[in-house]
């Protein structure tokens, strides 16, 4: 059901951009208005996103580690995997954003006969994820020769490197079959492999099968369907320049494409999409692993007073909670940081 939902939304989606254009003749709202709304959602919905994980109190140190820590000099400490200073968690940031490493490294579970447990290696997921980001992050570079004008050096030279291959004309970009070959990977595996089919939502199939409509509608437009390239990139020329124009004859499959692009672009901030930016601001990644040589002195009750819950809220002490749970503490001979206050005596009498 939710691979059915996800892929009837999008063909919802690029139909009622068929319609507005080829029956409504509506071009300026998916040429012009629709773009500038997605901008502004994706620009406001990630800014206030990640203000929001900013504003987030991280009383502990969390850093995942999966190395040795730094602690006396003559046992050698992992880096990059338990990083102790700065460099080496700029190190270990930059492995996991350019690399994906803590994906190369993820093994999966499986039971095979007789239910033994066997782990293995997922290296054929690491390679798409890889070639995925890395395909989809050079075509949007390359799309870049549609909003400048003369087109950089650097980007004409990215494009001829894409089509090095030159088969046909127009040129074959080796980074279109390379995304399309990933996202059908990524996309298989969620319906093939049963564990994964259990816990995929909706949430997980639809981004797959909007970026997938981007591309196919971006290779019928350069491949197989006419587009008027000279009037597409007037209209994004004009968009940049905020004195929108919409030339005539530039072809309904192009404004299907913006479309897709456009609801691509404002749906980012508000899905799993947004792991783009959370990466760099999530404190199991982003943190030194220095609590044997730092301390760290924990300010959560302060924030927790003054801004997380009313000022009314009352503080549940450790000593307070010890002498709540003083007698099942005992009874497990777990150590206490003080005794039981003695009971006051019944002998002696009153003074006067």
């Amino acid at each position: 059901m939710n691979v059915l939902l996800s892929l009837i939304g999008v063909l919802l989606l690029a139909g009622l951009a068929w319609l507005g254009v080829e029956k409504l003749h509506v071009e300026v709202l998916f040429g012009v208005v629709l773009p500038y709304l997605a901008v502004v959602l994706f620009l406001g919905g990630l800014v206030a996103k990640v203000l929001g994980w900013a504003r987030s109190h991280v009383p502990f140190r969390v850093t995942t580690t999966s190395g040795q820590q730094r602690s006396l000099p003559w046992i050698k400490s992992s880096t990059f995997d338990s990083p102790h200073s700065g460099w080496g968690v700029l190190g270990r940031m930059a492995l996991e954003v350019l690399f994906f490493r803590s994906l190369f490294r993820n093994t999966r579970a499986e039971l095979k006969g007789g239910g033994k447990l066997v782990h293995g290696p997922t290296k054929w997921l690491w390679l798409a994820a890889l070639a995925f980001h890395y395909s989809f992050l050079i075509i949007f570079v390359r799309h870049f020769k549609f909003f400048s004008q003369p087109v950089p050096k650097p980007i004409e030279w990215l494009g001829a490197l894409d089509g090095f291959f030159q088969v046909g004309l127009p040129m074959l970009y080796l980074t279109d079959l390379i995304l399309v070959g990933a996202l059908t990977y990524l996309l298989v595996r969620r319906l093939f492999i049963p564990q994964i089919r259990y816990i995929s939502l909706a949430s997980d199939y639809f981004p797959l099968f909007l970026i997938g409509g981007v591309a196919v509608t971006g290779i019928l437009m350069r491949y197989f369907f006419k587009v008027d390239v000279v009037g597409a990139k007037a209209l994004a020329l004009s968009l940049v320049s905020l004195h929108p124009v919409i030339p005539k004859g530039v072809g309904t499959i192009f404004f299907v494409h913006l479309f897709m692009v456009s609801s691509l672009i404002a749906y980012f901030p508000f899905s799993k999409l947004a792991h783009m930016a959370g990466v760099f601001l999530s404190p199991t990644r982003n943190l030194a692993n220095n609590n044997r040589a730092v301390r760290h002195a924990n300010s959560w009750p302060v924030a927790v007073r003054d801004r997380v819950y009313p000022r009314w809220t009352k503080l549940h002490t450790y000593a307070e909670y010890e002498d709540e749970f003083r007698g099942k503490m005992k009874a497990a001979g777990m150590a206490l940081d003080r005794e039981e206050p003695a009971a006051p005596s019944s002998e002696g009498g009153t003074h006067g």
